[in-house]
């Protein structure tokens, strides 16, 4: 599938208020985001960082979950999937150019 078939799937089961258009997907992404990181605790705390095939599975729904909010918030702020990601890979191979991968900052 590509970015431009997801994203049109994924909007057309968007139900949320457009009055809060922004707002709630950014709300929802950070909690979604924090479900991916309690399911991976989990599996340190109680599989000693093992991760079989449920529990990858179970991640890859979450992350199912972040890449919708994900790309409503895109979509809310009038961006595409495949220019924020060609966006990003510019920005890292900049930054790789420039030595500058390890570091802080937005603007390295």
């Amino acid at each position: 599938m590509e970015f431009k078939e997801y994203q049109e799937q994924a909007l057309s089961t968007a139900v949320y208020n457009r009055r809060w258009s922004i707002i709630y997907p950014a709300l929802k992404l950070s909690g979604e985001a924090g479900e991916v990181s309690e399911k991976v605790g989990k599996v340190l705390r109680d599989e000693q960082g093992i991760f079989l095939d449920e529990k990858r599975l179970e991640l890859a729904k979450e992350l199912g979950d972040v890449l919708w909010y994900i790309n409503a918030l895109a979509h809310d702020i009038g961006y595409d999937l495949e220019t924020i990601a060609k966006m990003n890979i510019n920005k890292l191979a900049s930054r790789k150019e420039r030595g500058m991968i390890h570091g802080n900052g937005d603007n390295r």
